[in-house]
């Protein structure tokens, strides 16, 4: 994937004066040892930083070495004013850690004292005003920190990323789905571009591609990508000149920005003068990490590039969309693993998920549309989307939102997409979440989430949390337990 940032991590050693300098740094080559042992990629800066003199080197390393992430390793106690000066000034994310001791046998000089060295360090974090990732367990052996490391790799690939992001969005907000007129102002506080644009705009964008060299190359990758399920050859043409209007477009205007993703208006208007809907060029973009979220949703788009950020593997925007009746549960008998009936749901969008992340696909068209803009006829300008099952494993639910008073809010949950036929149409999958009616109720309706929920395909709840929480995002809300209620949960339900 071309549209995602490269970590390069550095770690850095701090000492307070009083405390021997060497202890920090043998304890931070044991750290990069470990690294190496656990195929952590990590870049050692060799300053020790003592004072603020110390800073001022350290920072001319880190930009000689091309670092854009950087572990502050408290190898002693460390002064926690140059140590929190670095983090302020290096603009970038920063993981604040600590050196455990190492052996009973040498507590005098060899004892280091960062777990108390820790506590000074977050006080004065806080008076900078810096959020700085602090892992739940910040003290450790060199092992533990380089695990620690590699979980922090993905965590500032996320924020790299936010932080270097464009959103194109095409046409406004719709009327019927309000949730997705959420406010903007939240997104260039986080450092996110908006670009918005009209409909007309993107049908501009279309015609301009007319013609393009690209076409028929992009066209013979389509018809290979949908082998027996190109139900409709004659549309390829169309689609992929489509497709590349889009890339055009992002080469274009990218600007000062290093990636960008978009947020398109797709219907009704769409299908009337393009003459497709634009389901399948969406998945084929979100396929190389770059989201095309649908309706408009800037959140939505937003959403699911965080995820891919955080896997590395396409992501998609699926509506939580309808229940899962119980004569199917009780037919799937094993395959629905001991879920309840109301901890599972069908997540459903048109026919905008990557082929790599479904079970089978064809092209097909869209039926909710074809009802209300094609009835009685065979289907013309309604094709277009990529349908079939979601393929069973592990997923992720995420969204990040603002609300109507610009309040960052968000949820993650892991759960999973059940091998069970969800025996309807669209990008669809049987999904299931422990505790899903509760999250549903006091999370999605209680704090007036969308529809849309991003979906990544492997478990990354914890990198997202600690992503959110690193951006500065205070409300984050998960599945509780049943032992323990939502705030205004009814504890006699």
């Amino acid at each position: 994937m071309k549209n995602l940032p490269v970590v390069k991590m550095g770690i850095v050693a701090v000492s307070r004066d009083c405390f021997p300098i060497e202890l920090s740094k043998k304890r931070r080559q044991a750290v990069v040892a470990q690294c190496r042992k656990q195929n952590v990629p990590v870049v050692e800066i060799q300053t020790v930083i003592e004072n603020e003199k110390d800073v001022l080197k350290a920072l001319e390393e880190i930009q000689a070495k091309k670092i854009n992430s950087l572990v502050i390793y408290l190898g002693n106690f460390g002064p926690e004013g140059p140590l929190t000066m670095l983090a302020q000034k290096a603009g970038m994310p920063v993981m604040v850690c600590a050196a455990a001791e190492e052996t009973q046998k040498d507590l005098i000089n060899g004892r280091g004292d960062a777990y108390c060295g820790m506590l000074n360090a977050s006080y004065n974090l806080k008076l900078r005003k810096i959020i700085a990732h602090i892992p739940e367990n910040p003290v450790g052996n060199a092992e533990e920190i380089a695990g620690k490391i590699k979980e922090f790799i993905p965590v500032a690939r996320v924020i790299i990323g936010v932080k270097s992001l464009k959103i194109f969005a095409f046409g406004p907000r719709p009327q019927d789905f309000l949730a997705c007129n959420a406010p903007i102002k939240p997104l260039y506080d986080l450092g996110v571009e908006v670009m918005e644009n009209s409909e007309l705009d993107l049908y501009d964008v279309y015609k301009s591609a007319e013609g393009n060299r690209k076409i028929p190359a992009i066209a013979k990758d389509m018809a290979n990508e949908l082998g027996k399920g190109n139900n409709y050859p004659d549309l390829l043409k169309k689609m992929a000149q489509f497709e590349a209007g889009l890339l055009n477009f992002y080469e274009n205007n990218i600007g000062a920005s290093k990636y960008a993703v978009f947020a398109n208006k797709c219907w009704p208007s769409f299908e009337k003068y393009f003459g497709f809907t634009p389901c399948y060029v969406n998945s084929r973009l979100a396929n190389r990490g770059i989201p095309v979220s649908c309706e408009v949703d800037i959140y939505g788009t937003l959403s699911e590039y965080m995820i891919t950020l955080a896997t590395e593997m396409p992501a998609t925007l699926l509506d939580i969309n309808n229940t899962v009746p119980y004569d199917m549960v009780k037919s799937a008998g094993s395959k629905a693993k001991g879920y309840r009936p109301d901890e599972m749901f069908m997540g459903f969008h048109c026919g905008n998920t990557a082929s790599s992340c479904m079970l089978n696909f064809a092209l097909k068209y869209q039926l909710i549309m074809h009802r209300l803009m094609e009835p009685g006829k065979s289907p013309d300008i309604t094709r277009g989307t990529l349908e079939g099952r979601i393929k069973p494993g592990n997923i992720t639910l995420f969204r990040l939102q603002s609300t109507a008073d610009t309040k960052l809010r968000s949820y993650v949950a892991e759960g999973e997409v059940l091998d069970i036929d969800p025996q309807s149409f669209g990008s669809i999958g049987v999904f299931a979440v422990k505790e899903m009616n509760r999250i549903y109720r006091h999370v999605l309706i209680g704090k007036q989430f969308p529809h849309h929920a991003g979906v990544g395909f492997i478990h990354v709840g914890k990198t997202l949390f600690d992503a959110v929480k690193l951006l500065g995002v205070e409300d984050i809300s998960y599945n509780l337990p049943k032992s323990q209620p939502y705030h205004g949960e009814n504890p006699w339900e």
